[in-house]
């Protein structure tokens, strides 16, 4: 890991987004609440919140990071797909692109988990780190700032 003893504490954030897709059959299921396994996105919604805090386990060279806020929140794009975004926030010394970009790589799995026995064919795709504030690079912006319910 790198040292990061001598860096300033900052306000840091970082927003990740990405997607799955799938049959238009299965994102109606998804919506009306119909998937045996219960609700979708409600626990694909804890699942990556609890994988953005265990990011420092999971990624070898990740820092243990003490997350002030996370949100992960969903958008549905008729016909066939969820749009997946995380936004992680922490006062520290290391960024938190890594937890976004987890969370939303965890949420897309749950998705995934919870509606395979209906449609084996969703794909997981775009995951990419769309906004990093905060530390001494500063801002990084790959995308306008958009509008998601929390």
């Amino acid at each position: 890991m790198v040292d990061v003893g001598e860096k300033d504490i900052t306000l840091r954030e970082a927003v990740a987004r990405g997607k799955i897709v799938m049959r238009p059959e299965t994102l109606s299921l998804i919506e009306s609440g119909g998937m045996a396994k219960g609700d979708v996105l409600g626990v694909a919604r804890v699942a990556g919140i609890m994988a953005a805090k265990e990011t420092g386990r999971l990624v070898p060279m990740a820092h243990p990071i003490n997350l002030t806020g996370v949100n992960v929140n969903f958008r549905l794009k008729k016909p066939d797909t969820v749009e997946i975004q995380a936004a992680v926030r922490t006062a520290g010394k290391t960024g938190v692109e890594m937890e976004a970009l987890t969370a939303v790589s965890v949420a897309a799995l749950t998705v995934y988990d919870m509606c395979k026995a209906v449609d084996r064919g969703m794909t997981i795709e775009n995951i990419r780190l769309v906004k990093k504030s905060g530390g001494k690079s500063g801002l990084f912006t790959r995308e306008e700032e958009e509008e998601w319910e929390k």
